[in-house]
């Protein structure tokens, strides 16, 4: 895993072998990060990973300049993986140790940017609730954007909101606003 730009550019992070993770590939991120740079100014930014994992993508975006980060995820060796990378870099990124789905239930906090990076394999009603539950709870800022992160398998083009999708390998980012 390599943070690809930014403060921290090239600086390659080892997680542990035993957290349950899938950090998105540096070709892809990349891509996604092209996309967004184009439409946003990073350190203005308020960003929500979901299913943070390694934290790959909070530190991404930290690196970039953004300042007021939140990674999720459910277990627990994550945000302990998350906080402590966080702290060897000076990143400002806060974490929390929930089950995503009730965390987009019961908040209120709003976002620029939602990035979602679920397990591959997670049901196909569970990847429709993600965005249902943010836009029934209106997580997004005006102008913010979800971003989740599938596999070709997954077509998530029927849902509402849905704005289009990039696919890099064998992953695919879908866009909605």
């Amino acid at each position: 895993m390599r943070i690809i730009s930014g403060k921290h550019k090239g600086r390659r992070l080892m997680a542990p072998k035993n957290l349950p993770v899938r950090p998105t590939k540096d070709m892809a991120k990349e891509g996604l990060f092209n996309i967004l740079h184009n439409r946003y100014y990073f350190p203005d930014l308020k960003v929500l990973d979901l299913f943070a994992g390694t934290g790959n993508i909070s530190y991404e975006f930290a690196s970039r300049g953004v300042q007021d980060i939140l990674s999720v995820d459910v277990h627990q060796g994550c945000i302990k993986y998350i906080d402590k990378t966080a702290e060897e870099l000076d990143l400002n990124i806060r974490t929390l140790n929930s089950d995503v789905f009730t965390f987009l239930g019961r908040s209120t906090e709003k976002f620029d940017i939602i990035f979602s990076d679920p397990f591959y394999s997670m049901d196909l009603e569970d990847f429709e609730q993600i965005p249902s539950l943010i836009f029934e709870n209106n997580l997004l800022l005006e102008d913010g954007l979800l971003v989740i992160e599938h596999s070709k398998q997954t077509h998530l083009e029927h849902l509402p909101f849905y704005e289009n999708s990039r696919k890099y390998g064998s992953s695919v980012f879908s866009f909605f606003k």
